[in-house]
């Protein structure tokens, strides 16, 4: 195009010379029909150049060139060969009534060069901005300025969270926009170091990558002294007031980042410890517990007696109050149970102000002795959902109550003979009789018909009564389950053990020496639930147990049966110990039970992939999702492929060897197949 000349003309004035300059009404503008960019202008691109014109006006002329008839004589309209973006931005603007469609245009007139080819022109022979560039002008706009990100996406017509990533990117270390700038980073990359402002941060983790600068390990390096928004500890705070404690929240405009990153994890920490000693606080005022002790983890090693609480009978109050409740929710549960229109509001709000009143009474249904809250205490603790914990009942070593005296004096006599309190046998045992002996015959009128049975007596007269027991017990399938399930239960629930006549000993490992972390996980709670719903429904006295199996319904008692005896499976594998035929026996149980290990255990960097050599890796990979993949991450450092498998078995299902349950043989059976067919 040649240059445009110093002169200007009108639309009714005789034909311009080449390169003038014209103001031509919108309305007499026409795209041409030789513009040699056939797919149209995307709708946010002409809302940018719309806000750009509205903010700053036309900062670039159109290039026209008359319509002619078929004789060659010109119409009275032009069309556009340079500039068509702007055309459509200004009808635009002409459609929300910013401007007439009459306003004139400053356009150059071009009638020498062919208009398809300075059309091509003018899109070929340009060079888009830098991005790094762009970043960091926005970035200035926003410092030098003083403009948010409203006000400049208002004026270059895009959205103002475009504008908080680009003044985000602007905002990274000059050194790292360098590297970006020769190549040496990808916009991914750039976007993944952009999550923090900390230029010393940024720089710290660039020098430190690998060869391998996946976003996401970019990310996770820059955020790991941060806590993650779903970790509990920033549940169970909130960011409002983690942000009015002055913490910072690192938040990621690229990605996903579900409430982002609280910066100061010793911050975090302090607020959930102040918050759960509020709690604890409220718990022993309103509960009269001797002690309260704040933990943000499960203290495991306690080393304390644990009581719970006992089934106590409702007042007369309570009880009419409970069941006018029920009585009213189940009437309003048949009354709306059909309804063809959605409940009311008010209607809402009473059905939960009942369930939650039969809720406060049933917990009255269990309660702590008086001497147990005034000797016991309760630990506070962060659960694994975010919420407050409470776990009472423990007792003290120094607060346990003395253990009753036994009826007998300091010295006491047996069988003939005293014993001292140290235990020393003092004079004749069993009349001078040897060990095994009976009394003399001579002897057997005399003395006191009240006297106690010799020891050996009562050892030969127990023994046939104990054979007879087992007789009788054997004949009686019913009673002796309920024998069982009583001597399981004595020593699960009460101190001493010694409760029961059946030689049973119930033996619990304690998982916690093997697996760090094991008793914090949604299976260990689930167990601790079980275990407390029991206890809850004991009697407070051992003495009183075997009253209280004897009571309970078939159903109850296999079910007491079952969580006594899951408490003593013990399938651990250690080193020292070769116990074939108890590890076959694990892996019939857990076929007979079908256990799902998918459910309770899932395979990460802390639980397996970082303990495991990168060969157990690659061949978890391989076999769980494809030998593409594990080629992909074959190369990679020990960490960093761990990191990445975890990733990829996501969601898979993947277990290894020793955590598979196989399928039951007796379901392969010709009978169990025609039966589910």
């Amino acid at each position: 195009m040649t240059d445009t000349i110093e002169t200007t003309a009108t639309v009714s004035e005789a034909p311009a010379a080449n390169g003038a300059v014209l103001f031509v009404p919108l309305n007499r503008l026409k795209k041409s029909p030789r513009n040699a960019r056939k797919t149209a202008h995307s709708e946010a691109h002409i809302e940018a150049l719309a806000a750009s014109i509205a903010a700053k006006g036309m900062l670039q002329n159109l290039v026209v060139e008359p319509e002619t008839n078929a004789e060659g004589e010109p119409t009275g309209f032009y069309f556009v060969t340079i500039g068509e973006g702007r055309r459509l931005a200004q009808m635009l603007r002409v459609k929300r009534k910013q401007i007439k469609k009459t306003e004139s245009l400053r356009c150059v007139l071009d009638t020498e060069n062919d208009a398809a080819e300075i059309s091509l022109d003018e899109n070929v022979t340009r060079e888009a901005m830098h991005p790094a560039d762009q970043f960091e002008r926005f970035r200035e706009l926003a410092e030098n300025r003083g403009w948010g990100a409203e006000e400049i996406a208002a004026r270059f017509g895009v959205s103002a969270h475009v504008v908080r990533q680009r003044l985000r990117l602007g905002a990274v270390s000059p050194k790292l926009m360098q590297v970006y700038r020769d190549g040496g980073l990808s916009l991914d990359q750039l976007m993944a170091f952009a999550i923090t402002e900390d230029h010393d941060r940024q720089e710290q983790v660039f020098d430190n990558l690998s060869y391998n600068r996946e976003p996401w390990i970019i990310r996770r390096d820059l955020t790991k002294a941060n806590v993650e928004a779903s970790d509990r500890r920033a549940r169970f705070i909130g960011a409002d007031a983690y942000a009015e404690a002055g913490g910072t929240i690192i938040r990621d405009l690229f990605t996903e980042d579900r409430g982002g990153y609280f910066e100061d994890a010793a911050l975090l920490d302090r607020l959930v410890i102040a918050k759960l000693e509020g709690i604890a606080a409220e718990v022993q005022a309103v509960e009269g517990w001797k002690w309260t002790s704040v933990h943000i983890d499960y203290p495991h090693a306690h080393g304390m007696r644990r009581s719970y609480p006992h089934p106590v009978e409702l007042s007369e109050e309570d009880a009419a109050a409970y069941d006018a409740a029920q009585e009213e929710l189940e009437r309003l549960s048949a009354e709306w149970q059909d309804a063809d229109v959605d409940r009311p509001a008010e209607v809402d709000q009473r059905f939960a102000e009942l369930e939650a009143e039969i809720k406060r009474i049933d917990a009255k249904r269990h309660a702590y002795d008086a001497d147990e809250i005034a000797r016991g205490g309760v630990f506070v603790i962060l659960n694994h959902d975010g919420t407050a914990r409470m776990e009472r009942g423990f007792i003290r070593a120094e607060d346990e109550a003395p253990e009753p005296e036994e009826a007998v004096s300091a010295n006491h006599e047996v069988d003939g003979a005293t014993v001292t309190e140290d235990g020393e046998i003092v004079g004749d045992v069993g009349n001078g009789e040897d060990e095994g002996t009976e009394p003399q015959a001579e002897d057997e009128d005399a003395g006191d018909a009240g006297k106690p049975l010799s020891d050996l007596l009562i050892r030969d007269l127990t023994a046939h009564r104990t054979l007879g027991l087992r007789l009788a017990l054997g004949e009686q399938p019913d009673m002796a389950l309920v024998a069982v399930v009583y001597a399981l239960a004595a020593q699960t629930f009460y101190r001493g053990g010694e409760a029961s006549c059946l030689e049973i000993r119930l033996t619990s490992a304690y998982l916690a020496s093997h697996a760090d972390g094991i008793e914090d996980t949604p299976a260990a709670k689930a167990l601790a639930d079980r275990h407390a719903g029991w206890a809850s429904d004991m009697p407070s006295d051992v003495a009183d147990l075997w009253a209280f199996v004897v009571g309970l319904d078939h159903a109850s008692l296999m079910a007491l049966l079952a969580h006594c005896a899951s408490l003593t499976v013990n399938a651990v594998r250690v080193p020292w110990e070769q116990k074939p035929n108890t590890r076959g026996t694990a892996e019939k149980l857990a076929s007979a039970v079908a256990l799902d290990m998918t459910t309770h255990w899932t395979p990460t960097e802390k639980t397996y992939l970082g303990r495991v050599t990168k060969a157990h890796i690659l061949a978890a990979v391989r076999e769980a999702v494809s030998d593409e993949a594990a080629e992909r991450i074959a190369g990679l450092r020990k960490t960093e492929m761990a990191q990445a498998a975890e990733q990829l078995l996501a969601g898979t299902g993947w277990l290894p060897s020793v955590l598979r349950t196989a399928r039951p043989a007796w379901l392969e059976t010709d009978a169990y197949l025609q039966a589910a067919e």
